[in-house]
């Protein structure tokens, strides 16, 4: 069996709804969100062998954590539970259903993550991104168990999903982000993270990239699509036309959908994913749109079943 192992943070996200004209803003309304535990809850939820390898705290919302965790079918066995606090995050909901985000990371426990040492021989997949692999000393964990887990050759997906103000140095940030390059398989990042990394989708830094070693390079534009860049090609998948609710998770549910999809094509592999054709690519990102195209038509970060799409 293959298993997919997704490193990173589970957060409380508080949302907050901004009203139209200038009108109050509505209630806060706590959710069970940050982007690895996204991304994790949509393998789950889509049918794919895949756990969670994170700090979650002993509080109230750490339970939540783990209950929704163990609902979406994650496997939790790799979770480090921490007497700290969760981590919050603050999203401010705007008319358009964008979202805006500020931080609260200071003491918390994903932040703690240690080493978890050999990985099953059975995982052949996992995942990194977002404010793990930001805010120490979680980061030069998470860091040093991608490189190690690019030798071992497990598939390496990296979706930075770039939150400015969490980082206080953004060339060095930069700099580092290069550095991953060369252990990473699969880059997914939108096009805001593109702009703040200094490149477009297509353009030199994302050639750099594909030169240091990276199989494919999977840019997300919001209603323009989905592209995937690999060394060869570059295939574009048109966005589904929805009512879109809000944004929340939906670049998460991407990777998801991506991971997802190159498990069902047998490609959780280094060279299995560098041998996949154009037209197996765009499948992938129709797949991966679609994920996405349910989870912003509704509210919060619920991306989802694997029978809802079979009904789609």
């Amino acid at each position: 069996m293959r298993e997919i192992v997704v490193c990173g943070e589970a957060l409380v996200d508080v949302v907050q709804e901004k009203r139209a004209s200038g009108a109050a803003l509505a209630p806060l309304q706590p959710a069970l969100g940050g982007g690895p535990f996204n991304v994790a809850i949509t393998l789950g939820r889509l049918g794919s062998a895949v756990s969670l390898l994170s700090a979650v705290s002993t509080d109230n919302y750490g339970r939540a954590v783990v209950g929704a965790l163990q609902g979406a079918g994650v496997g939790t066995a790799m979770l480090q539970r921490r007497d700290e606090p969760t981590s919050l995050a603050l999203a401010t909901i705007a008319d358009d259903g964008s979202a805006q985000y500020s931080f609260y990371v200071q003491g918390t426990a994903d932040r703690t993550v240690t080493d978890p040492g050999s990985l099953a021989p059975t995982v052949a997949a996992v995942t990194f991104g977002t404010l793990s692999l930001v805010l120490e000393p979680g980061a030069t964990v998470y860091e040093d168990l991608m490189r190690r887990c690019r030798t071992e050759q497990r598939l390496v997906v990296l979706d930075p999903n770039i939150r400015p103000v969490v980082i206080p140095d953004a060339d060095a940030y930069r700099s580092r982000f290069r550095s991953w390059m060369s252990s990473v398989d699969v880059v997914k990042l939108s096009d805001e993270d593109a702009a703040w990394l200094g490149e477009g989708p297509s353009g030199s830094a994302v050639k750099d990239w594909l030169a240091d070693g990276v199989a494919a390079v999977i840019t997300t534009a919001g209603a323009s699509g989905i592209t995937v860049t690999t060394a060869e090609d570059e295939v574009t998948v048109p966005a589904r036309n929805v009512d879109v609710v809000d944004t929340i998770g939906a670049g998460d549910s991407v990777p998801g959908g991506i991971v997802h999809q190159l498990d069902r094509l047998g490609a959780l592999a280094p060279d299995s994913v560098r041998s996949l054709t154009t037209d197996q690519w765009r499948e992938v990102a129709e797949f991966a749109a679609h994920v996405a195209a349910v989870t912003v038509s509704r509210p919060g970060a619920d991306p989802p079943w694997a029978s809802e799409l079979r009904s789609d």
